[in-house]
């Protein structure tokens, strides 16, 4: 049986394609030429159970076509495709088009569930990103040496109030809070770009005088979230390494994630570089 994958970027193509070739699945590859890393190519000259189809993020009728050709009736989504692309200079075919116009709003639950709609009328079923990943998703519990501190317990409180909220608008799932304050909230720009700027909020303070200086607590806590009805088929919440890095140089000492819907990439190396900087972090479960 052949698995499409629909290649978005970063990391998390590479894992799914691992994990379902491990499983003795051939993988047709549908590789966005404005996400995916041309490394898939390479993983395709080696492999010859894998296939690559190069495409445009706006060549939905192809991307049809291409399974379609392939025999391909499952279909799996993994890799980030950043929701700013719908602002760029991509063309959308007719399908795409359509597709886009009949949008009452355009956000990602939107947008990709009416893709998976129209990848079902085709006969292609698009199945949970996570199908091929379970063990990779964070367990409830404190993940590394270090457990949270009270302060850092109290921000993680304040921000799954907050996290939760701006999920349930489908604008982010990751908030950044600072001794109890919310400092920076993820839209568009995705959550390492969020932890950045909350980094950049808190040294612009540098310079000042606050009165209660001395008793705030300016070390950051970064909390994501799934949404309410999180469709497992795409944007799953995920963090890596370069997440904890981007925490260093924010000065985030904390992580809150939630447990059971959150996937952890590279998961011991994450974890070794966290315990090496001080950084706590917790898998928390929905509703505590």
């Amino acid at each position: 049986m052949k698995l499409g994958l629909i290649a978005g970027n970063g990391r998390f193509p590479f894992l799914l394609l691992d994990a379902a070739r491990a499983q003795g699945l051939a993988v047709v590859v549908a590789a966005i030429r404005e996400e995916t890393d041309p490394e898939i190519d390479r993983r395709a000259a080696a492999d010859p159970g894998i296939t690559v189809h190069w495409l445009s993020l706006g060549e939905l009728s192809r991307l049809i076509e291409t399974f379609h050709q392939e025999g391909v009736t499952r279909a799996v989504m993994a890799g980030q495709v950043k929701h700013k692309q719908i602002f760029s200079s991509i063309r959308p075919d007719w399908r795409l088009a359509k597709l886009l116009l009949n949008l009452r709003t355009r956000n990602t639950d939107m947008l990709l569930g009416a893709v998976a709609k129209v990848l079902g009328d085709e006969g292609i079923e698009l199945i949970s990103s996570t199908a091929f990943l379970e063990p990779l998703l964070a367990q409830a519990g404190v993940l590394t040496a270090r457990a949270p501190d009270e302060n850092e317990r109290r921000n993680i409180e304040c921000g799954l109030g907050v996290a939760h909220a701006v999920a349930g608008f489908d604008i982010g799932q990751t908030v950044v809070v600072g001794a109890q304050a919310c400092v920076a909230v993820e839209a568009m720009e995705g959550t390492d770009a969020a932890i950045d700027r909350a980094g950049q909020i808190m040294r612009s303070l540098d310079g000042a005088e606050p009165v209660s200086a001395s008793t705030l607590d300016r070390r950051l806590t970064v909390v994501k979230v799934a949404k309410p009805n999180q469709d497992m088929r795409f944007d799953v919440p995920v963090v890596g390494l370069s997440t904890v890095e981007t925490m260093i140089r924010a000065g985030a000492s904390c992580l809150s994630v939630e447990a059971g819907r959150t996937l952890l990439f590279d998961r011991d190396s994450l974890i070794e570089r966290a315990n090496r900087a001080g950084i706590a972090i917790v898998a928390t479960p929905r509703g505590n």
